[in-house]
Protein backbone atom coordinates (compact mmCIF):
# COMPACT_ATOMS: atom_id res chain seq x y z
CA UNK A 1 0.00 0.00 0.00
CA UNK A 2 0.91 3.19 -0.99
CA UNK A 3 0.65 6.21 1.76
CA UNK A 4 0.15 9.21 0.31
CA UNK A 5 0.45 12.23 2.24
CA UNK A 6 -0.84 15.92 0.75
CA UNK A 7 -1.01 19.04 2.42
CA UNK A 8 -3.14 20.29 4.85
CA UNK A 9 -3.71 23.46 2.19
CA UNK A 10 -7.35 23.70 1.92
CA UNK A 11 -6.68 26.73 -0.83
CA UNK A 12 -10.17 26.75 -3.14
CA UNK A 13 -12.29 24.50 -0.72
CA UNK A 14 -15.56 25.53 0.23
CA UNK A 15 -17.18 24.56 3.29
CA UNK A 16 -20.55 25.28 5.20
CA UNK A 17 -20.86 25.27 8.42
CA UNK A 18 -24.07 24.85 10.91
CA UNK A 19 -23.85 25.74 14.17
CA UNK A 20 -26.39 26.06 17.24
CA UNK A 21 -27.25 28.74 18.96
CA UNK A 22 -28.44 26.66 22.22
CA UNK A 23 -25.53 26.67 24.56
CA UNK A 24 -24.04 29.54 23.07
CA UNK A 25 -21.57 29.89 25.51
CA UNK A 26 -19.77 26.56 24.21
CA UNK A 27 -21.27 26.68 20.43
CA UNK A 28 -19.94 30.51 19.93
CA UNK A 29 -16.10 28.98 21.06
CA UNK A 30 -16.89 25.44 18.64
CA UNK A 31 -17.27 27.94 15.75
CA UNK A 32 -14.85 30.61 16.40
CA UNK A 33 -12.18 27.63 16.44
CA UNK A 34 -13.67 26.18 13.70
CA UNK A 35 -13.48 29.03 11.17
CA UNK A 36 -9.89 29.91 12.31
CA UNK A 37 -8.97 26.67 11.50
CA UNK A 38 -9.88 26.81 7.82
CA UNK A 39 -8.32 29.94 8.02
CA UNK A 40 -5.52 28.84 9.03
CA UNK A 41 -5.39 26.34 6.30
CA UNK A 42 -5.70 28.76 3.26
CA UNK A 43 -9.65 28.66 3.17
CA UNK A 44 -11.34 32.30 2.45
CA UNK A 45 -13.46 33.82 4.33
CA UNK A 46 -15.84 34.23 1.12
CA UNK A 47 -15.45 30.25 0.99
CA UNK A 48 -17.56 29.40 4.06
CA UNK A 49 -20.90 29.88 4.96
CA UNK A 50 -22.20 30.04 8.59
CA UNK A 51 -26.22 28.80 9.43
CA UNK A 52 -26.97 29.26 12.64
CA UNK A 53 -30.30 26.85 14.22
CA UNK A 54 -31.68 26.60 17.05
CA UNK A 55 -30.34 23.68 18.83
CA UNK A 56 -28.77 20.28 18.26
CA UNK A 57 -32.26 18.64 16.51
CA UNK A 58 -32.15 21.54 13.60
CA UNK A 59 -28.97 20.89 12.73
CA UNK A 60 -29.38 16.87 10.19
CA UNK A 61 -31.81 19.04 8.18
CA UNK A 62 -29.57 22.25 7.52
CA UNK A 63 -26.57 20.02 6.91
CA UNK A 64 -28.49 17.66 4.54
CA UNK A 65 -30.33 20.58 2.42
CA UNK A 66 -26.56 23.03 2.49
CA UNK A 67 -24.61 19.86 1.55
CA UNK A 68 -27.34 18.47 -0.70
CA UNK A 69 -26.88 22.09 -2.80
CA UNK A 70 -23.79 21.43 -5.09
CA UNK A 71 -21.90 24.38 -3.73
CA UNK A 72 -19.98 22.93 -0.69
CA UNK A 73 -17.17 20.15 -0.47
CA UNK A 74 -17.92 19.43 3.12
CA UNK A 75 -20.56 20.61 5.87
CA UNK A 76 -19.62 21.10 9.61
CA UNK A 77 -22.14 20.44 12.25
CA UNK A 78 -20.72 22.42 15.27
CA UNK A 79 -23.49 22.11 18.73
CA UNK A 80 -23.56 20.88 22.56
CA UNK A 81 -26.18 18.36 24.10
CA UNK A 82 -25.58 18.77 28.01
CA UNK A 83 -27.40 16.15 30.21
CA UNK A 84 -30.03 17.21 31.90
CA UNK A 85 -32.37 15.61 34.82
CA UNK A 86 -34.58 14.02 32.40
CA UNK A 87 -33.93 11.45 28.66
CA UNK A 88 -34.32 14.46 26.94
CA UNK A 89 -30.09 14.21 26.46
CA UNK A 90 -30.67 10.82 25.12
CA UNK A 91 -33.26 11.41 22.68
CA UNK A 92 -31.53 14.36 21.29
CA UNK A 93 -27.98 12.97 20.71
CA UNK A 94 -29.63 9.82 19.14
CA UNK A 95 -31.41 12.03 16.60
CA UNK A 96 -28.54 14.64 15.79
CA UNK A 97 -26.41 11.73 15.34
CA UNK A 98 -28.19 9.37 13.73
CA UNK A 99 -29.76 12.54 10.98
CA UNK A 100 -26.23 13.91 10.77
CA UNK A 101 -25.03 10.17 9.31
CA UNK A 102 -27.90 10.10 7.06
CA UNK A 103 -27.18 13.34 5.33
CA UNK A 104 -24.42 12.34 4.38
CA UNK A 105 -25.55 9.31 2.97
CA UNK A 106 -27.66 10.97 1.23
CA UNK A 107 -26.21 13.90 0.21
CA UNK A 108 -22.85 11.93 -1.01
CA UNK A 109 -20.69 15.09 0.48
CA UNK A 110 -18.52 14.60 3.75
CA UNK A 111 -20.68 16.01 7.08
CA UNK A 112 -18.83 16.66 10.00
CA UNK A 113 -20.39 15.74 13.45
CA UNK A 114 -18.72 18.43 15.63
CA UNK A 115 -21.19 18.15 18.06
CA UNK A 116 -20.36 17.56 21.76
CA UNK A 117 -22.66 15.36 23.76
CA UNK A 118 -21.64 15.65 27.41
CA UNK A 119 -22.31 14.82 31.11
CA UNK A 120 -21.61 18.69 32.29
CA UNK A 121 -21.50 21.92 31.35
CA UNK A 122 -18.02 22.06 32.91
CA UNK A 123 -16.97 19.20 30.54
CA UNK A 124 -18.43 21.03 27.02
CA UNK A 125 -16.78 24.29 28.17
CA UNK A 126 -13.31 22.40 28.58
CA UNK A 127 -13.60 20.71 24.92
CA UNK A 128 -14.73 24.22 23.60
CA UNK A 129 -11.87 25.66 25.34
CA UNK A 130 -9.35 27.56 22.57
CA UNK A 131 -6.01 26.81 24.56
CA UNK A 132 -6.86 23.27 24.74
CA UNK A 133 -8.11 21.02 22.55
CA UNK A 134 -11.30 22.24 20.93
CA UNK A 135 -13.53 20.13 19.46
CA UNK A 136 -14.71 23.49 16.78
CA UNK A 137 -11.03 23.39 15.61
CA UNK A 138 -10.36 19.66 15.13
CA UNK A 139 -13.95 19.26 13.42
CA UNK A 140 -12.35 21.93 10.54
CA UNK A 141 -9.54 19.63 10.16
CA UNK A 142 -11.40 16.29 9.96
CA UNK A 143 -13.55 18.54 7.45
CA UNK A 144 -10.31 19.53 5.35
CA UNK A 145 -9.39 16.02 5.45
CA UNK A 146 -12.55 14.35 4.39
CA UNK A 147 -12.38 16.99 1.13
CA UNK A 148 -9.28 15.22 0.80
CA UNK A 149 -9.98 11.60 1.04
CA UNK A 150 -13.13 12.12 -1.12
CA UNK A 151 -11.66 14.04 -4.01
CA UNK A 152 -9.04 11.22 -4.49
CA UNK A 153 -11.43 8.48 -4.69
CA UNK A 154 -13.11 10.26 -6.95
CA UNK A 155 -10.10 10.80 -9.41
CA UNK A 156 -9.01 7.03 -9.09
CA UNK A 157 -12.99 6.17 -9.76
CA UNK A 158 -12.67 8.12 -12.67
CA UNK A 159 -9.06 6.87 -13.49
CA UNK A 160 -10.63 3.33 -13.62
CA UNK A 161 -13.76 3.67 -15.65
CA UNK A 162 -11.81 5.56 -18.07
CA UNK A 163 -9.98 2.08 -19.07
CA UNK A 164 -7.29 2.17 -16.66
CA UNK A 165 -6.53 -0.03 -13.42
CA UNK A 166 -4.16 0.51 -10.43
CA UNK A 167 -2.17 -2.81 -10.03
CA UNK A 168 -0.97 -3.06 -6.66
CA UNK A 169 2.28 -1.40 -6.89
CA UNK A 170 0.46 1.60 -7.61
CA UNK A 171 1.32 2.12 -11.25
CA UNK A 172 -1.83 2.87 -13.79
CA UNK A 173 -2.00 -0.30 -16.35
CA UNK A 174 -3.55 0.99 -19.59
CA UNK A 175 -6.52 -1.04 -21.50
CA UNK A 176 -7.71 -3.75 -18.02
CA UNK A 177 -11.13 -3.16 -17.14
CA UNK A 178 -12.67 -5.10 -14.27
Amino acid sequence: MKLRKGSRRAVGFRFGIVAAKFNAQVTSRLLHACVEMLTAHGVPQENVIVVKVPGAFEIPLVARTIAKSGRFDAVICLGAVIRGDTPHFEYICAEVSRGVGQAAVDADVPIIFGVLTTETVAQAVERADTKKFNRGGEAAKSAIEMVRVMRKIREDVETCESGQSTSKSGRMQQGRKR
